[in-house]
């Protein structure tokens, strides 16, 4: 059996992978709440948790939301795995998606919580992870695939 939509398994592998390590070096080098300017008072890394959804929505949330995490990676890997082929954008997408709600589902699983440590400032924009960057960046690429498909016409 070939193994299809390529694109979509290898975004969900390099978005998963990037999303850990980052964590990873977050918390093995910063202190819970510690920051480092980047760019002062535009882009710092800050090591915060998040027991909420993106931006801190329903803080405490925790247990629906890993729940949520994993009907999300399984419904995704069924389509890419049973699903038609994908075009370039969707497979794209969803792929980023998948990486995306499998890194934030890890975290919600194993440490209760999501790591989280891009923090930009200019825009006093709540501090988020690669897993919110991917998921939103496959959201863009599904919009992107979807102004690109033609509407099919129905001739009689």
């Amino acid at each position: 059996m070939r193994l299809k939509n390529h694109l979509f398994w290898i975004a969900a592998f390099i978005a998963f992978f990037l999303d850990q390590l980052t964590k990873y070096w977050v918390v093995q080098t910063f202190s819970l709440g510690e920051t480092l300017p980047i760019i002062a008072d535009v882009f710092h890394f800050t090591y915060v948790t998040n027991t909420g959804a993106a931006f801190s929505l329903f803080s405490g949330k925790v247990e629906w939301l890993r729940w949520l995490s994993l009907g999300v990676s399984l419904v995704l890997i069924a389509v890419a795995w049973f699903g038609e082929e994908l075009n370039y954008w969707d497979q794209l997408g969803y792929g980023l998606i998948l990486g995306g709600a499998m890194g934030n589902g890890i975290d919600r699983f194993v440490l209760g919580y999501v790591v989280d440590f891009l923090d930009f400032r200019l825009i006093n924009f709540a501090v988020f992870n690669m897993a919110d960057s991917f998921i939103s960046i496959g959201i863009i690429c599904l919009l992107v695939g979807s102004f690109q498909k033609t509407p099919t016409s129905s001739e009689r």
